[in-house]
């Protein structure tokens, strides 16, 4: 047997609900309507007999020696307009000067009057010779005391005949909702079809399952923004390395405080680096039927690495130029020799070896950070291969102090490859202690002032492409530290990492 697809079931249930909803509301339209015929009622009826309590032709005529001669005349003008079934006018002891059957005056009016005599106007519905009725009783004052009471109603019946003209119309507009909402549900119900390819709960429950277990399995971060650039989709990946808010869907790019992935998205670039807080992510679109598909993949630490390897890759080539150097020397010294000038090869080569020795013992005293002083000797080598001079101040002093070596290759490397681009001599000074490192880069270029320096994509040789500077503030924040730049002096201050316990 098969199954009823989500649209069949979904259009039963509409109606159902349509048909309850309808019916369950024309009911408690009928009950609220006859309450609020039922409020009017009573508040007409005060408002009647208040006014009649009050007028001074009433209080007038119960001087009279047959009051119910002015008063039942004038009960009936003021009945009649003022839609009311009956104005009773009577005695405090409950004898009736007027009444709307007027075999009825002189009776004995049936109904509460304590308060009334009380001075209190109040209302109630009571069963009177007229049948059930609401009613209102209020006293007449004069003279400082209650010289007789008032009672003016309208019958149930009459509230009731008025609910039965409502309760054709009600009829009517139910049938016209029911109408409305089975034709409405209808057409939901073929767009739903149509949209769910009429599969059934069962099915669709299936294909959300398997969605999601490989939306949320995938380690890369995966978005999906729409052409109004709304995010309308992320996975769990995506929310850690971009550290998304919990309310990130159906929020604009631009206010998810990632303006430079929101500026890819955007422009529909196909694939960039970025720096998202402490991450190197590099970004990937690809347009889509629903918007644009957004890849995030975390390269930080790639990036670390690569920036490891060009250090040592730099200290290869410096090595391959000093050997290069050291060969052109060695086979000036041996062609001193053989033409018989002994002393001057021996004071050549002297001097070489001890200037090389002097900066390696410097490098080496200095620093005791092996990563770190490998890379000031192919740094100081490659300055000295492109005609700069970089030197290790005098007073630099720099234990390994448990610092990851591969931040302080990313820090020291960048800052001092930008300032061989801006200067011939540059000078680096470090040192620490258990309160902290300082590493100061200072060459003779003329200085840094653009703020903006330290984000992706600033550079100082037009290609749009810096990454080296922005690196280093990436570095320099993982670790906890700060850096200043004051002219062409760059100074960065670590924390010392806390032994482990």
């Amino acid at each position: 047997m098969r199954r009823w697809s989500l649209a069949g079931q979904m259009l039963v249930l509409q109606l159902l609900v349509v048909a309850v909803t309808a019916t369950g509301g024309a009911v408690l339209a009928l009950v609220q309507a006859h309450e609020l015929l039922t409020e009017e009622a009573g508040a007409t009826a005060r408002a009647v007999a208040v006014s009649v309590a009050a007028s001074p032709d009433v209080a007038d005529a119960l001087d009279d020696p047959d009051p119910s001669a002015r008063l039942q005349p004038y009960a009936e003008r003021v009945r009649l307009a003022t839609g009311v079934d009956f104005i009773t006018i009577m005695r405090t002891d409950g004898t009736r000067y007027t009444h709307p059957n007027p075999a009825e005056i002189g009776r004995r009016f049936l109904g509460h009057t304590g308060r009334a005599l009380a001075g209190e106007t109040f209302t109630e519905t009571y069963t009177g010779t007229l049948g059930p009725s609401k009613r209102s009783v209020t006293p007449v004052v004069a003279d400082g005391r209650v010289r007789a009471l008032v009672s003016a109603g309208i019958t149930i019946d009459r509230i009731s005949a008025r609910l039965r003209d409502q309760l054709a119309w009600g009829g009517l507009i139910v049938a016209l909702a029911l109408a409305l909402g089975a034709a409405g549900t209808w057409l939901v119900t073929v767009r739903l079809r149509r949209q769910t390819h009429g599969l059934g709960p069962v099915e669709l429950g299936r294909i959300h399952d398997h969605h999601d277990a490989v939306l949320h399995a995938v380690r890369e971060g995966l978005l999906l923004v729409g052409g109004d650039g709304r995010l309308t989709l992320c996975n769990d990946a995506a929310r850690q390395l971009l550290a998304l808010p919990a309310d990130a869907e159906g929020r604009h790019v631009s206010e998810l405080g990632l303006a430079p992935l929101g500026e890819v998205v955007l422009s529909g670039e196909e694939e960039q680096v970025h720096l998202v807080g402490d991450r190197v992510l590099a970004v990937s679109t690809a347009p889509s039927r629903l918007g644009t598909v957004v890849t995030v993949r975390d390269h930080t630490e790639l990036q670390a690495l690569t920036g490891q390897l060009d250090a040592e890759r730099g200290f290869a080539e410096s090595l391959r130029s000093a050997a290069h150097e050291a060969a052109n020397r060695l086979h000036t010294v041996i062609t001193l020799v053989e033409l018989g000038r002994t002393e001057q090869a021996v004071a050549l080569g002297t001097a070489e070896l001890r200037a090389a020795q002097e900066l390696t013992d410097r490098v080496v005293g200095s620093v005791r950070e092996p990563v770190l002083a490998a890379l000031l000797l192919g740094k100081s080598a490659e300055a000295a291969e492109r005609g700069g001079e970089l030197l290790i101040s005098e007073d630099s002093e720099l234990d390994d102090l448990g610092l990851d070596p591969r931040e302080l290759v990313t820090i020291v490397g960048n800052l001092i490859d930008n300032a061989i681009d801006a200067a011939g001599r540059v000078e680096v000074h470090l040192s620490g202690d258990e309160h902290g490192v300082v590493i100061r880069v200072a060459d003779d270029g003329p200085g840094l002032t653009d703020p903006a320096a330290f984000e992706k994509g600033w550079t100082t040789k037009g290609d749009g492409h810096g990454l080296g500077l922005a690196l280093v503030g990436q570095a320099v924040r993982r670790l906890g530290g700060t850096i200043e730049v004051t002219g062409s002096v760059f100074t960065v201050r670590l924390p010392v990492p806390e032994p482990a316990r």
